[in-house]
């Protein structure tokens, strides 16, 4: 890998074909799937790349990205980030309770 890799050179020339490719999910029911998160799948896999990546292999890697990869990534992504699912739950549900008693509370002044 004598060359660096120019992803974040090359975001603003690939834009037209991430563009292509997000309507391509959209069409298939993959309506989630947000611009930012098609270019973090694509430079996550072409940067595991040994070799040096030319500009026109980028673009078709953005043109050949199927569902099940960005899928994989996504569940690969989602079990590196470390997650504290209770507290994340404590606050879902003690916001849901606050606004319920304040609610609850609005209703007895009435």
């Amino acid at each position: 890998m004598g060359e660096k890799q120019q992803f974040d050179v090359w975001q603003e020339e690939i834009m037209p074909a991430l563009h292509c490719k997000l309507e391509e999910f959209h069409d298939l029911g993959y309506r989630h799937v947000q611009l930012q998160d098609l270019w973090e799948c694509l430079i996550t896999s072409e940067r595991k790349k040994k070799s040096y990546v030319p500009f026109y292999a980028f673009v078709d890697a953005c043109l050949s990205m199927r569902p099940q990869d960005y899928m994989t990534w996504v569940t690969m992504k989602s079990y590196q980030e470390p997650a504290d699912w209770q507290q994340a739950w404590a606050e879902v549900t003690g916001q849901q309770a606050e606004a319920r008693a304040g609610s609850l509370a609005e209703e007895a002044y009435k």
